[in-house]
């Protein structure tokens, strides 16, 4: 452990073999997610999260706003703080399967969130995105879910080109009080 962070980082020194210039900085959290632990066991909406979440309460489920067809809820493995996923309530996987009406509404809410985390957090900059099937990087291919990623300069320093790690600033349930207050 680092003696001025409470983050677990240790130094080469202490381990064993050839020590090294490197601090391992360590995110047993991220397991869970590259495990694949995450994931729904069915392509099914009984054990869907974005199925689940909404049956919860917001707080419990990170959701930051509920509309009438489609939903907002922070990313449980984010890309940044703020990191923000628009699905609709209905278990769809395909773009082209949606209605008009939760189109419409997965378009408004992806505008209404970059508003929000713009007032929130002032990011230089969003990636927006869907991916379509295992194949294109969905984590949850069986629920359509539109990203929402709030960006700085800057933000994509070494941990993720050299470290494979992402060190996200804000706890996950302070974001999503945040931007559910702001969001009114």
């Amino acid at each position: 452990m680092n003696q001025n962070s409470q983050t677990p980082c240790e130094d080469a020194d202490f381990f064993a073999g050839v020590p090294d210039s490197f601090q391992r900085l360590w995110t047993p959290h991220r397991m869970t997610y590259i495990g694949g632990e995450a994931k729904p066991a069915t392509k099914e909406s009984q054990d869907c999260p974005f199925c689940l979440g909404p049956q919860r309460d917001d707080e419990t489920s990170l959701i930051v706003y509920r509309g009438d067809t489609a939903f907002v809820i922070m990313n449980l493995f984010p890309y940044n703080s703020g990191h923000l996923l628009v699905c609709p309530y209905r278990h769809v996987s395909d773009y082209t399967d949606l209605t008009d009406s939760e189109r419409i509404e997965i378009g408004e809410l992806t505008a209404k969130a970059m508003r929000v985390i713009r007032e929130v957090a002032k990011p230089h900059g969003f990636n927006l995105g869907m991916n379509q099937g295992d194949v294109a990087g969905a984590g949850i291919a069986a629920h359509l879910h539109q990203h929402v990623v709030p960006r700085w300069a800057g933000d994509a320093n070494f941990l993720p080109i050299i470290a494979r790690t992402k060190a996200v600033p804000q706890l996950l349930g302070e974001a999503r009080a945040l931007l559910a207050e702001a969001w009114k």
